[in-house]
């Protein structure tokens, strides 16, 4: 099982990123899924969840209003829409299930002018 984060990169504050996630030996229609995110020195903390149910979101307080998770099961992704970017929300991003199953390798975000 494992997850492949992509789509990172270095963004100016104010711009946007997209990340996806895809489950390579699990399907991630069948799970609530989530997105972390780690900063240097801090401890790695939850940003967003979509659930099975009606695909109802949650979002981080330092978030909400700027990201939208969502998924496409055909595809078997699930995508992290990061708008507003502020130099604090870089991070390594990581998707996994929610409750967190299987850490893949991150993709670094870097929001810096």
């Amino acid at each position: 099982v494992q997850f492949v984060e992509s789509g990172g990169g270095l963004v100016q504050p104010g711009g946007s990123l997209r990340l996806s996630c895809t489950g390579s030996g699990f399907t991630v229609s069948s799970y609530a899924m989530s997105w972390y995110r780690q900063s240097s020195g801090k401890e790695r903390e939850l940003v967003a969840i979509i659930r099975t149910v009606a695909a109802s979101t949650e979002y981080a307080a330092s978030v909400k209003g700027r990201f939208t998770i969502s998924r496409d099961n055909a595809k078997n992704t699930v995508y992290l829409e990061m708008n507003s970017l502020k130099p604090e929300d870089t991070a390594v991003y990581y998707c996994n299930a929610y409750p967190p199953r299987y850490w893949g390798q991150g993709t670094q975000v870097t929001v810096s002018s």
